[in-house]
């Protein structure tokens, strides 16, 4: 797997003692194929049925896990490590050692350089569209300080191509990632930036919206957000037609997810409602589609009552939601950021065993989640804080150097 971070002694974390489970070294040193096999198994799926989402046949699959064909393209490694529901890293049988949150500020620094930075010449980049996808592909499996590394170069190099929606979509990844690491206004910089290249188009602008709006909703602009997402909403489809193209239809949804999130964070309710009630309509004529689906909608559902503090009401949406099939079809990076939401409402209806739980799974499912970000950090000290903790829990606490007396 191609990764600038240092490998170590997959038996130890860094600065601490192993931490794994009973089983699970002894997992690691299986071939690549056993181990695909084990963890399917795990996952209650047949060979047809996980051949299935994986897009081959039961034949490819029985020749994988049997040693008879090589498992070694990058892009189905990450395929079929999002349907397991495990870190690539994991599935190939070596662990990466994290960064560091010192790491993390430092690159973060290398962004915001590149952002505000419009005279240093461009290094001729090849295939900048490739390199984009690819930085794409590391942040749906929350492959974080690998993006962050690929960024600086990649916003230098598509301010200077010639191609539109390489730019927006590098500004537009930039703000998502700068989010999820507590730079809101770095975020919004960033995906001003993209909406001011979308030029007005439709569909690009669309695109640019969603990480404003987050950006917003992380500085506390509910309203804000509403506001761009609703516009944008409108523009891109105007008389809300059931026939709109696939990719557009997908789009207008994920656009009605945010604005009921948007609606939800400055205490609107009854318009939070009713624009999850309308995404539910298009998820239902078009399923499943560039990370929409029913599914999706049920997960922002569950997010938009923790924001509301409808906590109960969090858990008996997310609990359901989450034994899907649609659920382990979608990027790690969405399904750890939605369990790391989760341990919050877990937290307040009182049951801190689940709250432990959801974050030990979601570092199982993208260690970057939970190591690196601030609202996980957070989220891991107040169920350390709130009582006697989890065997699991304390390890990874450990691992990340965080204490019940963590600050």
């Amino acid at each position: 797997m191609v990764s600038a971070l240092r490998r170590v002694d997959p038996r130890r974390t860094p600065g601490g003692p192993a931490v794994t489970a009973p089983g699970r070294q002894e997992r690691r040193e299986l071939p690549i194929g056993r181990r695909v096999a084990q963890l399917r198994v795990r996952r209650g799926m047949s060979q047809q049925v996980f051949a299935d989402r994986i897009g081959k046949s039961k034949s490819w699959v029985d020749k994988v896990e049997r040693g008879v064909r090589n498992l070694d393209r990058l892009s189905v490694i990450h395929t079929i490590s999002g349907v397991l529901g495990v870190a690539p890293d994991l599935l190939v049988g070596r662990r990466t050692r994290q960064a560091t949150v010192t790491e993390v500020a430092a690159a973060v620094e290398r962004v915001r350089e590149a952002l505000v930075c419009y005279d240093t010449p461009a290094d001729c980049v090849a295939d900048l569209d490739r390199q984009l996808a690819y930085a794409y592909t590391a942040y749906r499996h929350a492959q974080h300080p690998q993006v962050l590394r690929m960024l600086p170069d990649l916003l230098t190099a598509a301010r200077h191509a010639s191609t539109v929606d390489v730019l927006v979509g590098a500004y537009r990844l930039a703000a998502h990632l700068l989010v999820k690491l507590g730079e809101p206004d770095l975020a919004w910089l960033a995906a001003d930036r993209a909406m001011t290249t979308a030029g007005g188009d439709p569909r690009r602008t669309a695109v640019a919206v969603l990480p404003l709006a987050q950006a917003l909703r992380a500085q506390r602009r509910g309203r804000l957000a509403l506001a761009v997402t609703t516009t944008a909403l409108r523009h891109l489809d105007p008389a809300r037609s059931p026939d709109l193209p696939p990719e557009h239809a997908a789009l207008a949804g994920t656009l009605l997810l945010e604005a009921a999130l948007a609606a939800a964070s400055h205490g609107d309710a009854s318009t939070a409602d009713n624009l999850a009630d309308q995404a539910t309509d298009r998820a239902r004529r078009c399923p499943d589609r560039d990370g929409f689906g029913t599914t999706t909608v049920n997960l922002a559902r569950a997010l938009a009552a923790t924001i509301l503090g409808e906590h109960a009401l969090a858990v008996a949406i997310h609990q359901p939601a989450t034994r899907t099939d649609g659920w382990h079809r979608l990027p790690a990076e969405h399904r750890a950021a939605h369990l790391i939401d989760m341990s919050r409402a877990y937290l307040t209806i009182g049951d801190h065993r689940a709250a432990a739980r959801v974050l030990v799974t979601a570092d199982q499912i993208a260690p970057a989640e939970t190591r690196i970000r601030p609202a996980a950090r957070a989220a891991l000290i107040a169920v350390l804080r709130a009582g006697p903790t989890p065997a699991d829990l304390a390890r990874l606490a450990t691992t990340i150097g965080l204490t019940s007396g963590s600050t």
